[in-house]
């Protein structure tokens, strides 16, 4: 199949996915957080994960901003390795690379994705897949992990707003069960509240870096060469070396202090 840009019956649906609970079942709900998997269908290989924060005190714009930012993220998120973008496919599309830190003993993850967005009056969606580039094939060191859908839904209440995540990843290796409970009952909430964190102390960072500098709502400062669909290709989780890893001990496995202090504030 060609690589397609996401139009909006992707997005509608990407919506209606985020707003809908029927067929989720909710596996954490404390402090504003909620996290729910999807009743896995036969027909899926990897589960959905869906989460909900409501972001007292910041705008939808705010936070639209800052999961733009690439310059920014590497301030905030402390489990990205790596984060660049590649190139341009239309005003609301691009391509871009992406690695992160997975906890000891696993090996980390990367991807390549195509990455668009919309403005919907006071809403917004970002929405992403795994693609291939022939320039940015698999790395030695990094499992290339499978975006099947992953995104952002934001909704505005005033000054208020509700940030949702859903994500279907393939990770290309069998994970022992420590780490899938571990993402639903403890990453994934802390994900989410560390975004909340970033969002109150960007508006401050960005006065002094950039202030004019958004390329996501203003096109003509994008200056990433323009790419063609034609120079892209799906990138199926079959395709890829699948890591067996189900046999690694949580015991092995460590939670960064960073991590443990959040978790203790939080």
């Amino acid at each position: 199949m060609p690589v397609q840009v996401p139009d909006d019956s992707d997005f509608n649906s990407f919506r209606e996915q985020c707003e809908n609970v029927d067929g989720w079942t909710v596996h954490y709900n404390k402090a504003g957080v909620t996290v729910w998997c999807r009743d896995q269908q036969q027909s899926e290989t990897v589960q959905k994960l869906k989460m909900k924060i409501v972001c007292k005190d910041v705008t939808a714009e705010t936070l639209y901003d800052v999961l733009h930012d690439t310059s920014y993220r590497k301030k905030w998120d402390s489990n990205m390795i790596d984060t660049y973008d590649i190139g341009r496919l239309t005003v609301n599309a691009d391509v871009g690379y992406y690695s992160w830190r997975c906890p000891s003993p696993l090996k980390n993850r990367d991807f390549i994705t195509l990455r668009s967005w919309l403005p919907l009056g006071g809403d917004y969606m970002i929405i992403n897949y795994s693609v291939k580039h022939p320039k940015y094939p698999q790395k030695k060191d990094y499992v290339r992990a499978v975006s099947v859908q992953t995104g952002y839904l934001i909704k505005s209440n005033g000054v208020n707003s509700t940030l949702f995540y859903m994500t279907q990843v393939d990770p290309k290796g069998s994970l022992p069960k420590w780490v899938v409970n571990k993402v639903s009952q403890f990453v994934a909430p802390k994900a989410m509240k560390k975004i909340y964190k970033a969002c109150l102390k960007y508006p401050e960072w960005k006065r002094k870096h950039n202030p004019h500098l958004k390329p996501w709502l203003y096109p003509e400062q994008n200056t990433l060469p323009s790419i063609s669909p034609a120079e892209l290709s799906l990138q199926h989780a079959d395709s890829l070396e699948n890591i067996d890893e189900s046999g690694l001990s949580e015991e092995r496995g460590h939670i960064s202090e960073e991590e443990d202090s959040y978790s203790k504030e939080s």
